[in-house]
């Protein structure tokens, strides 16, 4: 942009000292957040993302690391696809609107069926927060007692098992769930699966007797194994994790070499100005630190693993290639 030559200096010198109050060299705002912010969980309420969401917002504003109040919206679809079309081109420039995404942005890009043709390429990823893992789960009084027993009724007739999950077929919650299957010699296109929109429901499901068996986060069932409605099978980590999960097998200790992580992240959108992108990648370093951020760790049962933007962009691109060998196994790649 060309700015017309002013030949008084008074009038000149009082416009640059304006120009230089309210924009950068690049000729964005440097009074950035001047207005409130929206993280988008892109699921139902009661899921990864959604809790995600919220301890994000809870912790920032509670901290006073960022003033302007932070709003979380809840926009479900797809297990998360369709609101990623509208993030990718809709708000490729909206400074106030962020996303928290995990494994989904890569699987829904990869696999065959159902795929979304925006990743994490039409974003800007700003940090990985936590660390998950899924947890096969059944409800307290179902006749399967352990992982084993599930794939035996599956292997003698997969019609008669309904394995749900809070995400589309071919997606996160599915891939956790028919691993077992896949490694003890089970096609896993003869599994029968049905997806919700988030975790929440998926556990609506099993506990309505919709479903006999769901695929979710590990970090979400806690809860419901404490109030006694549940009991979990098997997770996905390489090792046995902590507190209400302590007693519950992992995949590998029930016979099956099979693990899977699920991070989380948060992530603006893909031409997000760099002022906004400083400020979230400070603001975000300095979250994970405080107090308040480890006690949403510890009451969800999530575990810390902080990337910064860079790392995190890194760490993608890698998780992608993996994603796509896991779907090539699967027979669901693109």
């Amino acid at each position: 942009m060309k700015w017309k030559k002013f030949t008084k200096t008074a009038l000149a010198g009082v416009l640059a000292l304006s120009l230089a109050a309210c924009s950068s060299a690049d000729g964005e705002s440097t009074k950035y957040p001047e207005r409130n912010i929206t993280i988008v969980a892109p699921s139902g309420a009661g899921g990864g993302w959604d809790l995600t969401a919220r301890a994000i917002a809870k912790t920032m504003n509670d901290t006073k690391l960022i003033e302007k109040p932070i709003t979380v919206e809840n926009k479900p679809g797809g297990g998360g696809a369709v609101y990623m079309a509208e993030f990718a081109t809709k708000e490729v420039k909206n400074d106030y609107a962020l996303l928290v995404k995990s494994p989904p942005i890569l699987i829904n890009n990869n696999k065959a069926e159902g795929n979304s043709p925006y990743g994490y390429k039409d974003t800007k990823p700003l940090a990985q927060l936590t660390r998950d893992y899924g947890a096969i789960v059944v409800k307290a009084d179902s006749e399967f007692q352990t992982l084993q027993d599930v794939l035996e009724a599956i292997k003698k007739d997969a019609s008669a098992v309904t394995l749900a999950g809070g995400s589309a077929p071919g997606s996160m919650d599915h891939l956790v769930g028919v691993l077992p299957a896949f490694e003890y010699g089970i096609d896993p296109k003869t599994v029968k699966y049905v997806s919700y929109d988030g975790g929440g429901e998926a556990i609506a499901a099993l506990l309505g007797g919709n479903a006999d068996v769901i695929a979710t986060d590990a970090s979400t069932i806690g809860a419901y194994m404490k109030s006694g409605d549940v009991r979990v099978l098997a997770v996905s980590s390489s090792e046995r994790l902590g507190g209400e999960l302590a007693e519950v097998p992992t995949f590998k200790e029930e016979g099956l070499d099979a693990e899977f992580t699920i991070w989380r992240g948060l992530f603006g959108p893909k031409e997000m100005s760099d002022t906004a992108v400083d400020y979230w990648s400070e603001k975000l370093e300095k979250m994970v630190e405080t107090d308040e951020w480890k006690a949403e760790l510890e009451k969800n049962g999530w575990e810390s693993e902080y990337r910064n933007s860079d790392d995190f962009t890194k760490y993608l691109e890698e998780q992608d290639k993996v994603i796509v060998e896991l779907l090539t196994a699967l027979g669901m790649q693109k």
